[in-house]
């Protein structure tokens, strides 16, 4: 259901419903919380939600970008221009890569 969540994440509220009636179907399908309410289904079951699933995994990528985990051969290098507008934010000077 959610597979490539960092390449392809869902942000309209449309998209993320539709994903969510799934859960929502799946989970009552265990017969014993079909009659609880989702949020206490997901955690009867031990299952995180879509919106902590899809921050997990941003955070994930963070990491691996931050941290070099990507071989620069096989990823396009991302420069970042220091004399864009970040609107009084401080820029970092790093260099990306992201898997295509």
């Amino acid at each position: 259901m959610e597979y490539a969540n960092s390449v392809w994440c869902p942000f309209k509220r449309g998209d993320i419903e539709n994903i969510e009636k799934v859960h929502k179907r799946a989970t009552k399908l265990i017969i014993f919380l079909k009659k609880l309410p989702y949020l206490e289904r997901l955690r009867q079951i031990k299952l995180p939600t879509l919106k902590y699933r899809q921050f997990r995994g941003d955070m994930i990528e963070v990491f691996k970008l931050i941290h070099n985990f990507y071989d620069t051969a096989a990823s396009v290098k991302l420069n970042f221009n220091p004399a864009g507008s970040t609107r009084g934010n401080k820029l970092l000077h790093t260099s990306l890569y992201v898997i295509v």
